[in-house]
């Protein structure tokens, strides 16, 4: 097996030669409408997230009124509502896709975090199995059961917070506070109790005020904030607490922003991580999507910033394992779909400086 990946390899990389260097700020064009919210009810959308496990299918929620939350698609095409069974939506703020206590399940993870008066004592992060939902499915009303209450608080009394944060590399949940200045970033580490109330750490302050939501990239890379008007992201350097990226200064992103989205309260990264959405509050608001400029690092095993020789020795070594390293399309196993991955962005990369 192994003198025949290397044939495979032999013939496919003659003639590439490295990308030399990379930037401190990832690079993303300006976005592009892709689609419209079609269904009525989502009239208050204060997040998004985009399934890894349900190709093109989105999740968002209302910040207020009964305990849902919506699929859709790229489009804006409605494919149902989800009631997560003894839930309370007090003020939900911003919902988020991660890890739990399933390592083969991926669960919704939504913010009641939203407290404009600073007066809850606690605030809740409901956690759920994401459910299976096809792209083009007619809309069903479903309700979700076996939902989770994460009970928190914060360390010096009660906050105004819209921002989630799930780390996908070990399922830490991070609140990121909006009125406070300079913002504060607070964590629940892995695994969080589901019986008691958590006190938080804080771990950073961000100078940016008035954040409405944020994300971790797939790959735990990259953290992307955004207000009304502004956007920002961190770079998460290898084998770093999330929370150091912090530290340094941001990069500034691209969004719509007022007045186009007169109350933008969410994005999200897309499944690949390679690229960002955003929705506004109000009815049939626009599906924005901003892509990555000169690509996506998908294959970056080693976290470098390139896709290089010594990615695809470390895909060779992982080859026919279960393994994540070198799985890039997820499908539990290092093999043939995945060295079709690395190489086209091995190609791709030689076409930007």
């Amino acid at each position: 097996m192994r003198i025949r990946f290397l044939i495979l390899i032999s013939v496919a990389i003659v003639g590439i030669s490295n990308r030399s260097g990379a930037g401190e700020c990832p690079q993303f064009f300006n976005g592009q409408e892709v689609g419209t919210i079609a269904y009525g009810e989502i009239d208050e959308a204060s997040g998004i997230a985009v399934s890894k496990k349900n190709p093109d299918v989105f999740w968002t929620h209302n910040d207020d009124g009964p305990p849902h939350i919506f699929a859709f698609n790229s489009k804006g095409k409605h494919l149902g509502v989800y009631s997560l069974v003894g839930a309370n939506n007090r003020d939900w703020e911003d919902i988020a896709i991660g890890p739990g206590p399933d390592p083969n399940q991926d669960y919704i993870y939504v913010g009641d975090i939203g407290d404009n008066g600073a007066s809850y004592p606690s605030v809740n992060v409901y956690r759920v199995p994401e459910p299976d939902v096809d792209p083009e499915q007619g809309p069903v009303n479903l309700d979700l059961n076996g939902v989770e209450t994460i009970t928190l608080e914060y360390p010096g009394g009660p906050r105004d917070a819209e921002t989630l944060l799930v780390d996908p590399n070990n399922g830490d949940i991070f609140i990121v506070t909006k009125r406070n200045s300079p913002s504060e970033v607070y964590r629940a580490a892995y695994p969080q109790s589901t019986t008691q109330t958590i006190t938080m750490a804080q771990v950073a302050t961000i100078e940016q005020t008035f954040l409405t939501a944020g994300e971790i990239s797939l790959k735990g890379d990259l953290i992307i904030l955004r207000g009304y008007i502004s956007g920002y992201c961190w770079r998460r350097s290898p084998g770093t607490n999330l929370w150091d990226a912090f530290s340094c200064d941001p990069c500034q992103i691209p969004i719509i922003g007022w007045p186009v989205e007169p109350q933008g309260e969410a994005i999200g990264f897309d499944a690949d991580g390679c690229g960002y959405f955003t929705i506004s509050e109000g009815l049939g608001q626009k599906i924005y999507y901003f892509a990555r400029d000169g690509s996506c690092p998908l294959a970056d095993i080693d976290d470098d910033g390139l896709i290089n020789i010594k990615d695809l020795a470390l895909l060779g070594e992982n080859w026919l394992a279960e393994t994540g390293e070198g799985d890039f399309n997820g499908d539990g196993l290092t093999e043939g779909q995945d060295l079709v991955i690395l190489l086209d962005d091995w190609l791709w990369y030689q076409r930007w400086p």
